[in-house]
């Protein structure tokens, strides 16, 4: 099974819950994990969600630690580039993980639609697929 996370800040979590109920039908056959807050929303609204801390208490290192030991087939982190954050080196180190270790993160709606299809499609690891070679 396939395994993602899923990090919005206070700003965009409304927006995340809802692109995840539009497309339940393909996050219900995948294994989420998502920061504290974030999770939490997912859980009430009916997801089968593994929490780890708030992202500002170490819940984006915990999922950037995923990503960097290969347990992560993708990341959807709906931020706010508009907000001052006070974890954001925990931000930036969570995006030069995924950098680092090639593992494709969307952080707004419409790259999470083409990252969806990829999961869903079956795309494990686009730098293994020779058709995205």
């Amino acid at each position: 099974m396939k395994t993602i996370a899923l990090i919005a800040h206070d700003a965009r979590k409304a927006d995340m819950v809802s692109f995840v109920k539009e497309h339940d039908h393909i996050f219900k056959k995948m294994s989420l994990v998502a920061t504290g807050t974030t999770g939490r929303r997912l859980q009430e609204a009916g997801f089968n969600v593994v929490c780890k801390l708030s992202g500002p208490l170490g819940g984006d290192a915990q999922i950037a630690a995923m990503a960097a030991e290969g347990k992560l087939q993708g990341i959807f982190f709906f931020r706010d580039p508009l907000g001052k954050h006070p974890h954001e080196p925990d931000v930036q180190m969570l995006l030069r993980i995924c950098d680092v270790h090639n593992v494709p993160l969307a952080t707004n709606r419409a790259t999470a639609i083409y990252l969806l299809i990829g999961i869903d499609g079956e795309v494990e690891n686009p730098a293994k697929n020779k058709i995205l070679k």
